[in-house]
C-alpha cells in the first residue's frame, strides 16, 4: 500500500526535541515524579506516546475479525448485547420486569434461576419472551444442568428452534469455592459436572455457553486490572486443561466459556483490559490446537463494578456506570450489564433499570458506538496500555501455572493473598484520600441523609465461616464502606458534632484550609460552621463558644498560626471537645501541641483513622 502522508510541508519533530522542551518547562523538577504515572498494577505510563512506541506490537499487523482478535471479532460493526440482570427470586415479578425490559431495548436477559424447579415455572418465567430473538442467561442456579434440561424441555414444548437459541448459564466452580470456602461437589466432582454441561449444551443447545469465569469476583474483592485479567484467564485455562483431559474437544470447551469481567472507572485502562483479554485468550487457546477458529473468539461479558459504587451521593454512580459502559463498548465486548445506580443500598426499581438500559441505548442510538469497528484503533496511548496490561497479566497467569494451576493456587491461598495485598493498598489510598470517591471521602453533600433509605445490609460478605475452609474465602466489598459506616454511625447516633472553623488572616490560605476542613469533617456527617474570617483569636474563640462548638479548627497560614494558636487554645481548652489545626507546620508541631492542639489535619493525614478517633471522643459507635 502506498504510504501517502499528509502535511509533508511540516517537518517531523523528534522525541528528543519534545523531551528537550518538556525538561525546559519542568525547570529542574524530576521528570519521573512529575509526569510518569505509576499504576497500581505496577507498570509506568508515560505522559505521551509516539508512533515509534508501536514498533514492536505484533498484533497491530492484524485487522479486526482476525487472530488474535485484539481489535475485536467483527469486521463491519461493534454490536453488543444490552443485558439486564434480574436478581430476584419472585418468578412473576422477574417475568414482568423482563418483558418490560425487552420492550424498552434489552436484547439479553439474566435470570436468577433458584426458584425455577419445573417446566411450568420455566414457562411462567419466560412467558412473553422469544428465546430465538432475546438471549437468555441463567445465573445463581443451584443445579445448572437441571435448569438447562428444564429450559430445553420448555423450548421443545413451545416449538422453538434450539439451534437459534443463544445465551449462557453462569456455572463457575471457582467462584463458588472462593465465595463459600469449598468446591460444591468437590474439585473432581465439579470438573466432571462442567464436562457434563459442555456435552449437554453441544447436543441440545449448540449456541449456548454453559461455563462462566467470573473475573468480577476478583475485581469486587479489590484486585487491580492485571490481577483480574491474569487470574481469570488462569481459571479459564484450568477448565480448558481439565475438560480436555476428560475427553472434551478444545473447540467445544472454548466455545462454551464466557469471560465475565467487572468494568471500573479507570476509563482507558479498562478499554485496554478487554483488548488484552482477547489477545491473551488467543495465545492460550493456540496451545490446545483447536480444529475450529471459533475457539479463539471468546465471548466477553462486562458488568458494572460494585467495588467503586457509593451509598452517599448515589447519583454520582450514574457517572461511574456511564464511563464504565463506554469503556466496555469501545473495547468491543459482546454483552454489557449496566447496573442500576442505586443497587449499593436498595433493590433496583423501574427508574434505576430504565436509566441503566438507556445509558447503553444512548451509546448505540446517539453516539453510534455499535457502528464503529475497533473505535480505539490508532491511539498510541491505548495500544501501549493494551500491551503493558497483557504483559503484566501474563506474568500473573504464569505465576498461577507455576503453582500447579488455578485450583492449587486458590487452595494454597496464592490468588487470595495477592488480591488482598492490592485491596489493602487501595483501602489505604481511600483512607488517605489519594483515591477519591466523590461524595464519600471527598466533597460530601453536607445535607444528605441516607440512613433511612438503606434497604440492604453490607455487613455480611461471605456465606460461611473462614475456619476449616479448604479454600480461603475472597471477601466481596465496596471501597466506600469504611467511610460510609462512619457517616451512618453519626446519623444513627442522634447527635451531630459541630465543627467550628476559626478562620484568620491571609484570605487565600484561610479559605483553602477551611475548605479542606469542611471536606475532612463533612465526610463523617458533622455539622460545619464556616466563617468569613475573624480579626483576632479572641473574637474567633468568643464566636465558637457562642455557637456551642464541639470541635474548633484553626484555619490560617503557617506564619499566622504563630499569632493566634496559643491565645485561641487558652480560650478554648476545657470548653470544647477538641482543638484542631488545619495544616502541618512541621517546625512548630510540638510547640502547638503544648499550647493545646489535639490534632493536625493535612493532605497526608489518614482521614479514616483520624475521624475514627473523633467518633470515639463523641461516643459514636
Amino acid at each position: 500500500m502506498e504510504d501517502n502522508k499528509l502535511f509533508t510541508e511540516f517537518p517531523p519533530v523528534s522525541t528528543e526535541k519534545w523531551e528537550e522542551v518538556i525538561n525546559k518547562d519542568l525547570k529542574g523538577a524530576d521528570y519521573e515524579k512529575k509526569l510518569v504515572w505509576k499504576t497500581i498494577e505496577g507498570f509506568k505510563v508515560k505522559p505521551y506516546y509516539r508512533a515509534e512506541d508501536l514498533a514492536n506490537l505484533e498484533y497491530l499487523d492484524s485487522n479486526p475479525a482476525q487472530e488474535p482478535y485484539t481489535r475485536g471479532k467483527h469486521a463491519d460493526n461493534n454490536v453488543w448485547d444490552i443485558r439486564q440482570d434480574m436478581n430476584i427470586h419472585d418468578i412473576a415479578k422477574a417475568n414482568a420486569l423482563a418483558v418490560d425490559a425487552v420492550k424498552r431495548g434489552a436484547t439479553s436477559l439474566g435470570f436468577c434461576a433458584k426458584e425455577v424447579a419445573s417446566v411450568e415455572e420455566m414457562t411462567r418465567l419466560l412467558n412473553g419472551i422469544n428465546p430465538e430473538e432475546v438471549k437468555i442467561n441463567f445465573t445463581c442456579s443451584p443445579d445448572h444442568l437441571h435448569t438447562l434440561k428444564l429450559f430445553t424441555e420448555y423450548l421443545d414444548k413451545q416449538g422453538y428452534d434450539k439451534a437459534k437459541v443463544q445465551g449462557s448459564c453462569g456455572y463457575d466452580p471457582f467462584r463458588y469455592a472462593l465465595k463459600h470456602g469449598a468446591f460444591l461437589r468437590g474439585e473432581e466432582g465439579d470438573m466432571k459436572y462442567a464436562a457434563e454441561l459442555v456435552a449437554y449444551a453441544k447436543a441440545n443447545l449448540p449456541q449456548f455457553r454453559t461455563l462462566t469465569i467470573h473475573g468480577s469476583l476478583l475485581h469486587n474483592a479489590g484486585s487491580n486490572i492485571v490481577q483480574e485479567l491474569g487470574f481469570t484467564l488462569a481459571a479459564a485455562n484450568e477448565l480448558m486443561a481439565r475438560l480436555t483431559d476428560q475427553g472434551c474437544k478444545p473447540e467445544q470447551v472454548a466455545s462454551c466459556i464466557v469471560l465475565s469481567f467487572a468494568v471500573g472507572s479507570t476509563y482507558f485502562m479498562e478499554i485496554a483490559k478487554f483488548r488484552a483479554a482477547r489477545l491473551m485468550w488467543s495465545k492460550i487457546v493456540e496451545q490446545y490446537k483447536p480444529s475450529c477458529d471459533c475457539a479463539y473468539k471468546v465471548f466477553i461479558h462486562a458488568t458494572s463494578s460494585t467495588w467503586n459504587k457509593s451509598v452517599f451521593d448515589p447519583y454520582v454512580n450514574m457517572l461511574r456506570t456511564t464511563t464504565e459502559t463506554m469503556s466496555a463498548a469501545i473495547a468491543g465486548v459482546d454483552s454489557i450489564s449496566t447496573l442500576p445506580f442505586d443497587t449499593a443500598y436498595k433493590e433496583a426499581d423501574d427508574f434505576g433499570y430504565r436509566i441503566a438500559r438507556n445509558q447503553q441505548l444512548l451509546l448505540k442510538e446517539e453516539s453510534y458506538m455499535d457502528k464503529i469497528v475497533d473505535p480505539a484503533a490508532g491511539s498510541y496511548y491505548i495500544e501501549n496500555l493494551t500491551n503493558s496490561i497483557a504483559q503484566y497479566a501474563w506474568e500473573k497467569f504464569l505465576a498461577v501455572e507455576q503453582q500447579g494451576g488455578f485450583c492449587k493456587a486458590i487452595r494454597e491461598g496464592f490468588v487470595q493473598a495477592d488480591v488482598e495485598k492490592t485491596a489493602q493498598e487501595r483501602d489505604m489510598n481511600i483512607a488517605t484520600r489519594k483515591t477519591t470517591i466523590l461524595g464519600t471521602n471527598q466533597y460530601p453533600n453536607l445535607l444528605e441523609r441516607m440512613g433511612d433509605k438503606l434497604a440492604k445490609n453490607d455487613s455480611c460478605h461471605c456465606c460461611c465461616k473462614a475456619e476449616g475452609n479448604e479454600v480461603k474465602v475472597l471477601r466481596q466489598y465496596r471501597g466506600a464502606e469504611a467511610f460510609e459506616r462512619l457517616r451512618l454511625a453519626t446519623e444513627r447516633s442522634g447527635q451531630r458534632p459541630k465543627v467550628f472553623l476559626l478562620t484568620y488572616g491571609n484570605l487565600a490560605m484561610r479559605k483553602a484550609r477551611s475548605g479542606f476542613a469542611t471536606n475532612f469533617f463533612g465526610v463523617a456527617g458533622y455539622e460545619i460552621i464556616d466563617n468569613p474570617g475573624f480579626k483576632s483569636a479572641d473574637e474567633g474563640v468568643k464566636a465558637a463558644l457562642e455557637a456551642k462548638a464541639d470541635i474548633v479548627v484553626l484555619c490560617s497560614s503557617d506564619d499566622e498560626y504563630a499569632e493566634i494558636t496559643e491565645q485561641a487554645c487558652n480560650g478554648l481548652k476545657g470548653k470544647v471537645k477538641s482543638i484542631v489545626l488545619a495544616g502541618y507546620p512541621k517546625e512548630m508541631v510540638e510547640t502547638y501541641q503544648g499550647h493545646g492542639i489535639d490534632e493536625f489535619i493535612h493532605v497526608k493525614t489518614n482521614v479514616l483513622e483520624s475521624l475514627t478517633r473523633f467518633q470515639k471522643i463523641f461516643g459514636i459507635e
